[in-house]
């Protein structure tokens, strides 16, 4: 899949993030509780805890499956990075993600448990992005335009990356840098949040403060 260069961002704040997870969990407990919740790591990883939390479930464990990098910048292929810790051998399995994007991650983290003979595997997501050619079997939100999301468990690590997207060779400001995002993105980030992003962007040598202006050292190199 390919991303432009500007597309729409979505910002998903902890309230939001705790309900749909909440909703989530609602939608399973109509359905079979299963034996084990399995979050993909790492975006499945609050969400897999919240809905355990709400079906009082202490079965949890994880698996971590690489296809997104920050920012909506896609790897070539989705891996297993991390396999599963524990046997599953005839287990109801709950496999849990914050998102279908291509559908790609899921579905090689299911092929993945399906060599691993469970009795059954679900898959859960709070957002399914109808371009997705993965479907889940539950969903909270149907996302029929594609935009990125970001999720507050995620939102330092992807705002660095958009910020640096924008941060060109000549010193910007952190209006110029809000200005930027919102052109480019659609996004409005707190002004809190775009600060703690650059300073992480400082200390990892991406950036470089000039005056209370940053300009990007990658773009001078």
């Amino acid at each position: 899949m390919v991303v432009e260069k500007s597309f729409p961002v979505c910002l998903v704040s902890w309230r939001n993030a705790v309900r749909l997870s909440r909703a989530l969990a609602e939608m399973i407990r109509d359905s079979d509780t299963p034996d084990l919740v399995v979050a993909i790591g790492r975006g499945g990883f609050v969400p897999a805890r919240i809905v355990c939390d709400s079906l009082m479930l202490s079965t949890l464990t994880s698996i971590r499956v690489e296809h997104w990098g920050v920012a909506a910048r896609s790897l070539e292929s989705a891996t297993i990075r991390y396999p599963l810790p524990i046997p599953v051998r005839d287990m109801d399995i709950l496999v849990v993600d914050d998102v279908t994007d291509t559908g790609k991650t899921l579905e090689v983290a299911v092929r993945y448990l399906r060599e691993q003979s469970p009795a059954g595997i679900r898959t859960a997501v709070l957002h399914h992005k109808t371009c997705s050619a993965f479907v889940p079997d539950y969903h909270v939100v149907v996302e029929n335009s594609w935009r990125w999301i970001v999720y507050p468990w995620a939102l330092h690590e992807d705002l660095a990356g958009f910020c640096e997207s924008v941060i060109g060779g000549e010193p910007v400001s952190v209006d110029d840098i809000l200005s930027r995002l919102k052109e480019r993105y659609d996004m409005v980030p707190a002004r809190r949040d775009l600060k703690g992003a650059l300073r992480n962007l400082i200390i990892q040598g991406r950036v470089e403060p000039v005056k209370k202006r940053f300009l990007s050292k990658r773009a001078r190199e």
